[in-house]
């Protein structure tokens, strides 16, 4: 496809065939439409997320090769295991989801802005509301400090950014997720685009036709819904 397609503004449903997202740049495949609840969960089951800045139309992208994590494929370095095992942190799940996103678009060092706007802040919410949409926290002092948010469909998790303030808070809570991902019967975290930070965790890429057939096995399947909370029994048998 030379151009991205665009959407039919009153069809939630209205993607094309990931197989036809561009090259350069990777994976953009379409643009426009909105940010509604059904629109956002049919662009997910396909494996295709937005990704765009204020000043652009919403941009759609299911990137070629995609990085995912395999639960059992978790790297936990010594440093980090040690972190854990010390209890430096309490670990939550769902209990300030917005705050979560808020801390996930503060500006880093290396950039300038954030695309996690307040339409993408506001559209995750209603899913988070809707059970969909889901934080891992950490807290230290009573004060949060590191975390991430995704979607869970099925048995597949959809990782979307992450945040630490404090050294290891963010490993701590992907540490966290994985497991209890691993515990409730997960296949895959999607980690979309690769990054060395990723890559130390465990993550790999492989070819999204091979991402499609996990999400149309996957995502159908019975998974963890509702509002989240640490199980007590996983938390007591995590193995770091």
């Amino acid at each position: 496809m030379s151009a991205p397609y665009w959407l039919n503004i009153h069809d939630p449903n209205d993607f094309p065939d990931v197989s036809l997202a561009m090259t350069e740049p990777d994976g953009l495949l379409a643009v426009g439409g909105d940010l509604s609840e059904p629109r956002l969960l049919a662009a997910y089951r396909r494996g295709i997320f937005p990704w765009y800045n204020e000043d652009q139309p919403i941009l759609w992208w299911s990137p070629d090769p995609r990085a995912v994590l395999f639960p059992d494929k978790l790297i936990v370095s010594k440093s980090l295991r040690k972190t854990i095992r010390k209890q430096v942190f309490d670990v939550k799940f769902d209990t300030v989801f917005a705050q979560v996103m808020q801390e996930c678009a503060a500006p880093r060092r290396s950039q300038n802005g954030t695309w996690i706007s307040d339409e993408i802040r506001q559209a995750y919410y209603r899913l988070h509301k809707l059970g969909y949409a889901h934080s891992i926290e950490c807290w230290q002092d009573g004060r949060l400090v590191g975390g991430l948010y995704g979607i869970a469909l099925g048995q597949m998790f959809f990782g979307e950014s992450m945040f630490s303030r404090v050294t290891d808070a963010s490993k701590v809570a992907f540490a966290y997720l994985v497991r209890h991902l691993q515990a409730r019967g997960f296949a895959v975290i999607d980690c979309q685009v690769s990054s060395a930070h990723l890559t130390s965790l465990g993550a790999c890429n492989i070819e999204r036709s091979k991402f499609v057939t996990y999400l149309n096995e996957y995502c159908p399947r019975q998974g963890w819904t509702g509002e989240w909370r640490v199980d007590p029994q996983v938390e007591d048998s995590l193995k770091f």
